[in-house]
């Protein structure tokens, strides 16, 4: 007991910092605000070190990727699977987002611009996926073409071959220290979090913790009916009834361990031994996994929608339309499986709702404590999600009889 609530010592603590700060604000009312440049602060450090750290880390980690030529076969089945999970997963919480709005009646000011210009698709395609000269990919107005210029750089020193092997540890390294950069402003969270809440919870008052309740309401139910349901479903489509049974049978261990553990890298080992127990072949498994602990993350394309549903009631935006529906599970997809493997990826993925919005950064702190309080079960389905997608792409792979078939070892 004492070493799971240690792995969740992080979040707790940030949770208490919220509420420290929300009863500040429902005692001192707007004077509250005096604080709020604590919050600023620790808001402007993440935007800081986003650019670079999205770019060392999302480049380094394509460079690296050897087993893409090796395993083609898998990686691309397992590519398939990782992202058609993730489209369910985000139209599934969008479902209940539609039917349960996340929040009513909110009193947040909107700014309006003065003039809205009006630009072709065409035109808007191409500010959408390319910038004019290179120092604007270092805006963070431009996250989603930093990404797609971190992925070609990645594709291109993996192709540089044994030349790019010096802009390959380059990349590696960069991506190190900003990660380590990120973990040191992580320690400033429970003060910058704490006096920014402060501010908001004493200028709207007990609408906002109200508002946060129903948020937490709608996901906790949801995410244990995508466990049951969804992965029921996949580890039929994977073996049938049989595939149903050793399923269930085998994912105590992994759901149990990432619940205790909080990460679903520490899961890889049980979740290993659990799909070798159902059949998975070695090769699919010792390559499903571990990619997909830092690339497939249901849980947190869940998380990322009932995000987008609440930041858009905040402040007053319309939550709805197939356009509006469609961005909203590309960004669900970028925040599950792009930015995922990265550190602090949660924040990132924030951070990347709230630009391709255009949001106000006010937007960062109110969506990035519904990440606090949904950690554990999200952390539950990245992880056994994991194990039922490896059943996916062996069905993909050995076809329908593939557990008939004696594993080799």
């Amino acid at each position: 007991m004492t070493r799971k609530l240690k792995a969740y010592r992080f979040p707790i603590i940030l949770l208490i910092s919220i509420i420290i700060g929300s009863i500040i604000g429902l005692v001192f009312g707007e004077e509250a605000n005096v604080i709020k440049p604590l919050g600023d602060i620790f808001i402007n450090l993440l935007f800081m070190v986003v650019v670079p750290l999205v770019f060392f880390s999302i480049s380094s980690s394509i460079a690296g990727m050897d087993s893409m030529r090796r395993l083609g076969k898998i990686m691309g089945s397992m590519v398939t699977t990782f992202f058609i999970t993730g489209i369910i997963a985000s139209i599934f919480m969008l479902f209940f987002t539609v039917i349960f709005s996340p929040i009513s009646n909110s009193n947040f000011p909107t700014e309006t611009p003065e003039e809205i210009e009006e630009i072709s698709l065409a035109d808007q395609l191409v500010q959408t996926f390319t910038v004019p000269d290179f120092v604007d990919l270092f805006s963070r107005s431009n996250m989603l073409v930093l990404i797609i210029f971190a992925i070609l750089v990645g594709l291109a020193t993996g192709l540089a071959g044994q030349q790019g092997k010096p802009f390959a540890t380059l990349l590696s390294s960069g991506s190190e220290v900003f990660m380590k950069l990120v973990q040191i402003i992580m320690y400033y969270a429970p003060i910058g979090l704490g006096a920014y809440f402060a501010a908001l919870v004493g200028e709207f008052g007990t609408t906002l913790l109200g508002d946060y309740a129903k948020a937490i309401i709608i996901y906790y139910p949801v995410a244990i009916l995508y466990f049951f349901i969804g992965f029921t479903l996949y580890a039929f489509l994977a073996g049938g009834k049989r595939g149903v049974a050793a399923f269930w049978k085998n994912i105590l261990n992994p759901a149990v361990t990432s619940l205790g553990t909080g990460s679903s890298v520490a899961a890889i080992p049980v979740n290993l031994q659990a799909a070798k127990k159902i059949g998975v072949p070695k090769d699919v498994r010792e390559t499903v996994i571990p990619l997909g602990a830092t690339i497939h993350m249901d849980g947190s394309c869940l998380s990322a929608m009932l995000k987008i549903a609440f930041v858009f009631s905040v402040f007053n935006m319309d939550f709805s339309g197939i356009s509006t529906f469609l961005i909203a599970i590309g960004i669900c997809l970028l925040s599950g499986i792009v930015m995922s493997g990265i550190p602090g990826g949660g924040f990132l993925g924030e951070l990347m709702i709230i630009t391709l919005y255009g949001l106000p950064i006010q937007a960062m702190p109110i969506i990035s404590a519904i990440g606090v309080v949904v950690d554990p079960p999200a952390t539950m389905i990245n992880a056994t999600g994991d194990t039922v997608a490896s059943m996916l792409v062996t069905r993909t792979i050995d076809g329908k009889d593939w557990m008939d078939m004696p594993m080799e070892e």
